[in-house]
C-alpha cells in the first residue's frame, strides 16, 4: 500500500493560499464517502503522521448507523485507527461556494486496525498484487450512468427529472439524442471543468435510456487501482457539481419502476507488465478455441457470479434494475458486440480488446465491484474454465441459468462462498455481511408507501 509523500501537500498549499478547509474522506463498505472538514492548518500532520478516524467508521450502514455484529464498535472500544493519504487525491472542489481542498485517505494496514481489514481499497489493492505475481496486470475503465434531478418533488413525493435550459422536464428516452445534452449545457460546461482541475480523465457524454439519465465514460488505466480512485472520485464530484446547480445526482439503480434502471459498467483487459493487451490476439478464437486467456477470464467471471452478485448488487433497491429487454443483465450470459449479456466483449481494433461487466448497478461500491470481478478472473485463469459458446442474437431470450432477483439468496449465496473468503478475506466478509444483513432486517421492518396501498383496505 503505497501512501502520498508530504512534498504533495507543501506543493498544494503553495499553489492555492486561499484555501482554508480541506474535505477529508475514505470510502466505506457502502461506498459512501466519509470523514472530515481539516483547516489547512492540519494538512501537513495528515501527510506526517496519519488521521485517525474511528473504527466505527468502517462498519456503518447505508444510512450511516453503526452495526455492532461488525465487531468494529464495542468490542474494541471504537477505537481510533489511523488513515493516511493516497497519491494524487490532493486537489480543489471546485464546485464549493468557498475555495476548498479535497484528500482521499485509505486505512493503514497496520496501524489502521481493526478497521484496515474492512477498508474496499484494501480489499481490491490485494487482488490486484495477487494477479500481478503471476505477470498479470489488470487494465481497466469505468463507466457510470446517473439520473439529474430537481430537488423539488411531485405531490406523491416522487422525484423529477431536472428541468432543462428551455425550462420543460423530459418526457422522451431520446436515447443518444443530442438535443437533450444541449440542454444540460450549463450542468455538463461545470462537470467537465471540474473534471479538467481534478485531473479526472472523462470522455464521451452520452444521452442514455430513460428522461434525465446520462452516462460520462473514463478512460482506460493500467493502473486499474488507479482507475477506480478516479472513479470513486468523478462519482463524489458529480454529486458536488450537481448540489452547486440545485439539481441531484441520483445514483440508485433503479428510481424510477417503469424506467431504465442505472448501471456501473466495468471494462476490463489484462496487459504485460510492458502495457502490451494479453486479449488482443484472441477474438478469432472465440467461437470455439479452448485455452485462451480471455475465454478462462470469461468462464472465472461466470463460474464467480452467483458469489460476487451481493457486491454487485448491493442493495433492495438494486435487484428492481433485473428487467427483460431493459439492457440490464438478467442471466449468466456472455457474447461478442451484444448488449443482451452479462459479459460483452466489445468490437473494435484488436489492441483495445477488452470485456465488459454489465451487471453491478450503478449503487454499487466500485472497489468491491472490481475485486470481485478480477478475482473472478483469475480464478478462471487458475482453473482453465471454460464459458460455453457465446451468445449471438438475443440474449433474453435464450437466457437459460438466472440470477438472483431477490437480496437475501445474494447474500447468503456471498457467505456460504469458499471463493469468496479466500479472494476477498474472511475478515472482510464478516463485516461487509454484518452490515449487509442488518441493511436488510431494517428495510424489511420498515412500513411504507407500497404497504398501505396494498394492503390497508384489502387485507
Amino acid at each position: 500500500m503505497h501512501f502520498a509523500d508530504i512534498q504533495e501537500a507543501r506543493d498544494f498549499l503553495a499553489r492555492h493560499p486561499e484555501v482554508r478547509s480541506l474535505e477529508l474522506f475514505l470510502i466505506d463498505a457502502g461506498g459512501v464517502p466519509r470523514g472530515k472538514l481539516l483547516h489547512r492548518d492540519e494538512l501537513l500532520a495528515v501527510y506526517q503522521h496519519g488521521r485517525p478516524l474511528p473504527s466505527t467508521i468502517l462498519g456503518l450502514t447505508i444510512n450511516g448507523e453503526d452495526v455492532e455484529d461488525s465487531g468494529l464498535v464495542w468490542e474494541v472500544g471504537d477505537a481510533d485507527c489511523w488513515t493516511y493519504p493516497l497519491p494524487g487525491s490532493l486537489c480543489l472542489q471546485p464546485w464549493r461556494a468557498q475555495p476548498t481542498g479535497q484528500l482521499q485517505v485509505s486505512m493503514h494496514p497496520s496501524q489502521g486496525l481493526p478497521a484496515a481489514v474492512a477498508d474496499p481499497r484494501h480489499v481490491l489493492a490485494r487482488v490486484i498484487d495477487s494477479l500481478e505475481v503471476d505477470g498479470l496486470h489488470p487494465v481497466m475503465a469505468v463507466e457510470l450512468e446517473f439520473y439529474l434531478l430537481d430537488r423539488e418533488r411531485d405531490a406523491t413525493g416522487r422525484p423529477l427529472p431536472a428541468r432543462q435550459m428551455n425550462g420543460q422536464r423530459p418526457q422522451a428516452t431520446q436515447v443518444y439524442g443530442v438535443y437533450e445534452l444541449e440542454q444540460l449545457q450549463p450542468f455538463l460546461d461545470e462537470l467537465y471543468a471540474a473534471c479538467e482541475v481534478q485531473g479526472l480523465p472523462v470522455r464521451t457524454a452520452i444521452s442514455e435510456y430513460a428522461p434525465g439519465q446520462l452516462e460520462i465514460t473514463l478512460e482506460h488505466r493500467f493502473d486499474a487501482l488507479q482507475a477506480i480512485d478516479e472513479g470513486i472520485r468523478y462519482k463524489r464530484l458529480v454529486k458536488g457539481v450537481a448540489n452547486k446547480l440545485g439539481l441531484q445526482a441520483c445514483f440508485m439503480a433503479k428510481p424510477f419502476a417503469e424506467l431504465a434502471g442505472s448501471g456501473l459498467h466495468l471494462h476490463v483487459s489484462l496487459a504485460d507488465a510492458q502495457g502490451n493487451n494479453l486479449y488482443a490476439s484472441e477474438l478469432s478464437d472465440l467461437a470455439g478455441g479452448p485455452g485462451t486467456l480471455l475465454r478462462h477470464s470469461i468462464g472465472g467471471m461466470l463460474a464467480t457470479l452467483l458469489d460476487s452478485l451481493a457486491l454487485f448488487c448491493p442493495n433492495a433497491n438494486s435487484f428492481r434494475r433485473f428487467q427483460a429487454n431493459s439492457y440490464a443483465p438478467l442471466a449468466k450470459s456472455w457474447g461478442v458486440n451484444n448488449r443482451t449479456v452479462s459479459l460483452r466483449v466489445p468490437g473494435g481494433p484488436a489492441a483495445s480488446r477488452h470485456i465488459e461487466h454489465r451487471i453491478c448497478g450503478a449503487d454499487a461500491n466500485p472497489y468491491l465491484a472490481a475485486a470481485a470481478i478480477l478475482a473472478g478472473i483469475h480464478h478462471g485463469i487458475r482453473q482453465r474454465i471454460d464459458p460455453g459458446p457465446a451468445i449471438e442474437g438475443n440474449g433474453y431470450a435464450q437466457a437459460k441459468e438466472f440470477l438472483p432477483s431477490d437480496w437475501l439468496t445474494a447474500l447468503r449465496a456471498l457467505e456460504q462462498s469458499d471463493w469468496a473468503r479466500q479472494a476477498l478475506g474472511a475478515e472482510f466478509l464478516k463485516v461487509f455481511l454484518a452490515i449487509k444483513h442488518t441493511e436488510y432486517r431494517q428495510f424489511m421492518a420498515e412500513v411504507g408507501e407500497q404497504d398501505w396501498r396494498w394492503y390497508l383496505i384489502q387485507a
